[in-house]
């Protein structure tokens, strides 16, 4: 996980469906570096598209809100960055 990812998923859980552009907007990190956090974050499981088929805007999952509950540790996750 990087440092970048906590934020994501916290803005996600307050914010509710987010695009990379939102969270650049929101200071969390420029669109394409959100992007590519997404994908990581959605490889997973921690996000996923919130309109299935649909790329760019994201929700966080259970498994999401569980790790930012402390309810579920990263390494768990197999996370290798």
């Amino acid at each position: 996980m990087r440092p970048v990812d906590e934020a994501i998923l916290e803005h996600l859980r307050s914010e509710g469906n987010l695009t990379p552009d939102a969270l650049e907007k929101l200071d969390v990190a420029v669109a394409n570096y959100a992007s590519n956090r997404l994908t990581k974050l959605r490889e997973y499981g921690l996000v996923e598209r919130a309109v299935p088929g649909v790329r760019g805007l994201y929700r966080i999952t259970d498994t999401g809100e569980a790790f930012l509950d402390e309810e579920l540790d990263a390494s768990e996750l197999d996370i290798d960055d």
